[in-house]
């Protein structure tokens, strides 16, 4: 299997890079994470739609690997393994995707980075370290032209709360914001009239029945087919979860002021205050309070700025997302235009949920405790010396 490799920037702009990382990480080792990892594992965790981004190779076992494409997941799961409830962790290496079609874009690169697991007393200032910290390895490539770009998967989810939106589609929005792809499409689906039936035609027709009815028709529509089910539900049973299911996806609509609600908000983007002054009015429009779920963010800002991110490099963009599916609170992305909107510098944000999905197999003590953030610098994108692809 053949890759196109970036090369490293020189051993001075490296070890510049590096030493940021090497400061905010000096009670932490470097580590590493094997280079094949479960296929079914990150799909789970990182999204389906990830599976065109990895090279995928078949593993020692009877299972599907592929190439780490980053050292997120590898690294949470090891910290599980090590069964700490805390954890600080820096790491340099190589990891593998897949470039678009028609890109030029190695798909073998280096990363170096940090993780950091364990409860704190205010998220908000850890990320901003965070931020901070990979704003830092990214200023000393020599680029000057940086921009960081901040999300907030956990802000849209409290919006959605806010706005009293029915719990399934609250769960589908943030679910397809997280995963990056498509949410004004599925926002879109979740508009009041005729949802798309889970289950077929059939399905739909039988929900709007009464039940005991609805039970009748299945049993003489398996007699004209000459079924005979053997084990598994009755047909009450069947109907009465079509019915539910039924019932829940006409539920599961806004009405057309809703969706525009969402969808202004998904529009706001700019300096951090002025963002936060729209998403402010935007709910006052609504007649929700929504100071309490902001405040965190001015704390945020006030903490890059002490860390020296300069406030006129910084954009809050409410419908900033990563395609990576397990982020569900902060998440950056520093980029320069030299390299275009799609190669970001350096990258990070907050994963609380990731150690306890992973922790669920494996029984974890510490699993379910709060607190996963991280990030990484792309040295070769860092370095000023050349534009690399």
């Amino acid at each position: 299997m053949a890759f196109l490799a970036e090369s490293l920037p020189p051993p001075a702009v490296l070890a510049a890079i590096r030493a940021p990382f090497e400061a905010f990480g000096s009670d932490a080792a470097w580590v590493d994470a094997p280079v094949l990892q479960p296929l079914n594992l990150l799909l789970d965790l990182a999204g389906e739609s990830m599976r065109a981004r990895l090279f995928v190779v078949q593993g020692e076992g009877t299972g599907e690997a592929c190439l780490r494409p980053d050292f997120t997941i590898p690294l949470a799961h090891a910290h599980l393994l090590g069964e700490a409830a805390s954890g600080r962790y820096l790491y340099q290496g190589k990891a593998f995707r897949t470039a678009p079609p028609g890109a030029t874009r190695p798909s073998e690169f280096w990363q170096i980075g940090a993780e950091v697991y364990g409860a704190v007393d205010d998220p908000a200032v850890q990320d901003a370290e965070i931020a901070a910290l990979a704003w830092a390895g990214a200023v000393a490539g020599g680029r000057t032209d940086l921009a960081l770009t901040l999300g907030d998967v956990g802000l849209f989810s409290a919006f959605l709360v806010a706005l009293d939106l029915p719990p399934a589609v609250q769960a589908r929005l943030v679910r397809t914001y997280a995963s990056g792809r498509g949410l004004r499409a599925e926002l879109a689906r979740t508009q009041v009239g005729r949802a798309d039936p889970k289950g077929g035609r059939l399905a739909e027709l039988l929900s709007d029945l009464p039940e005991s009815e609805a039970a009748g028709v299945l049993e003489e529509l398996w007699r004209l087919a000459g079924i005979q089910p053997v084990g598994g539900r009755a047909p009450a049973e069947i109907v009465h979860r079509l019915s539910q299911r039924a019932e829940a996806e006409r539920n599961a609509k806004l009405s057309p002021a809703e969706s525009d609600l969402v969808a202004r908000y998904l529009e706001i983007s700019g300096d951090i205050r002025s963002a936060l002054d729209r998403i402010e009015r935007l709910a006052y429009s609504a007649k929700i309070d929504f100071e309490p779920q902001l405040a965190p963010w001015i704390r945020r800002l006030t903490a890059l700025v002490h860390a020296g991110v300069p406030e006129t490099a910084m954009t809050l963009s409410a419908g900033f997302t990563r395609p990576f599916g397990y982020y569900d609170g902060v998440l950056f992305e520093i980029g320069c235009p030299a390299l275009g909107p799609d190669q970001p510098v350096a990258a990070g944000g907050r994963y609380d949920g990731l150690p306890a999905r992973l922790g669920a197999s494996l029984n974890h003590p510490y699993a379910a405790q709060a607190g996963a953030v991280g990030c990484m610098v792309r040295p070769a994108r860092a370095w000023a010396g050349e534009a690399t692809p």
